[in-house]
């Protein structure tokens, strides 16, 4: 078995065991008595779920990883098997076989940058193994993803989900009454912020009625200009210009004090009007309201997430986003067919 068989199965068999009721432990037994009163997992889902999200969105990440695992060794199973092959012999012609070793001035070279005390001739056999395993990685990367390209992969597993609340008092782009709603936690400050913005513009353009994007306020600690330019982005809303001084913050990155008042200048609002809001504090403390909501649910970093409740967060791409909207896409249509089922069934 190889090593990537062995890990898959490692993961697979973690899931299980950590999927699995704790030792002695009946399904819908109680967690614990006080003073004879039961608690079960559904009191403590009901009242601790949000302060648990981060170990079950842990937990979820680990799913995924060897859910991608199996997909792979399914895809290759299946592109094997149409080709009259072993998996093994599949690998064999369409990996190792297409396996280029480096040449000497590329080891020499490589060898340069390590620094390494070693002798070359010593680390010259370790540095074509670690070459032709890195080749070897991505070749087999290649392959699976040109797999991947010409079959249809849907996958249905979510990330855990939190009650929130999706009112906001600052901001949101895109239809309010649309089927998916994608709410961003973030800080005008946060590089992968600013990075994700445009993505999220994109989405609500290419899923025009289908998704709204809410933005709410978690400037972080580490991020001196990130509470100022949050109320200024509300101060710019309350001339409503929010979204599109929201735009400006994260693509111009100007932060300090006269940037935020020069963006809103570009943007012709009321110049008098906007300094009073800014300079005044007047949104400060419903900057603080997104982020104590923030706090309550666990987050610890941005940008965090929640599309219709679906919790994840990181350096998330445009095809994450998508991937998450169809996938809700997908349950709201299949829970609107379902309904129709339920009502003509036979008494």
């Amino acid at each position: 078995m190889s090593v990537r068989n062995v890990i898959t199965a490692s993961a697979v068999l973690l899931l299980c065991l950590l999927s699995a009721p704790a030792v002695g432990q009946q399904s819908g037994a109680p967690l614990a008595r006080v003073n004879g009163d039961a608690l079960t997992e559904n009191d403590l889902q009901a009242k601790e779920s949000n302060h648990l999200l981060q170990a079950r969105y842990q937990y979820y990440q680990a799913e995924r990883r060897a859910l991608e695992d199996l997909i792979e060794q399914r895809l290759l199973e299946q592109e094997a098997q149409r080709q009259n092959l072993t998996v093994e012999q599949l690998l064999k012609r369409e990996v190792d076989d297409k396996l280029k070793n480096p040449t000497e001035d590329q080891i020499e070279v490589y060898y340069e940058g390590t620094d390494s005390k070693e002798p070359y001739d010593k680390m010259h056999p370790v540095i074509l193994d670690h070459i032709r395993e890195l080749r070897r990685s991505k070749l087999r990367a290649a392959y699976l993803e040109s797999l991947r390209l010409k079959s249809t992969v849907v996958i249905e597993l979510a990330p855990p989900a939190a009650s929130i609340q999706s009112s906001n008092e600052a901001g949101s782009e895109g239809r309010s009454d649309a089927p998916v709603q994608v709410i961003e936690f973030a800080d005008y400050q946060c590089p992968y912020c600013q990075r994700v913005n445009p993505d999220l513009n994109k989405l609500v353009q290419e899923y025009a009625g289908k998704v709204t994007v809410i933005y709410k306020d978690f400037p972080l600690p580490m991020h001196p200009n990130a509470e100022k330019a949050a109320e200024a982005a509300r101060c710019a809303g309350e001339q409503g210009k929010f979204w599109e001084y929201h735009n400006l913050l994260f693509s111009e990155k100007k932060l300090d004090s006269s940037g935020l008042k020069q963006q809103a200048k570009s943007l012709r609002l009321d110049e008098n009007k906007f300094d009073q809001c800014l300079d005044s504090g007047q949104e400060a403390a419903n900057v603080a309201k997104d982020r104590d909501e923030g706090m309550k649910l666990g987050l610890s970093g941005t940008p965090s997430f929640f599309v219709n409740g679906h919790f994840f967060s990181g350096a998330i791409d445009y095809t994450t986003l998508s991937q998450m909207v169809d996938q809700q896409l997908r349950a709201l249509l299949s829970s609107a067919q379902e309904v129709p089922a339920k009502e003509s069934s036979p008494r």
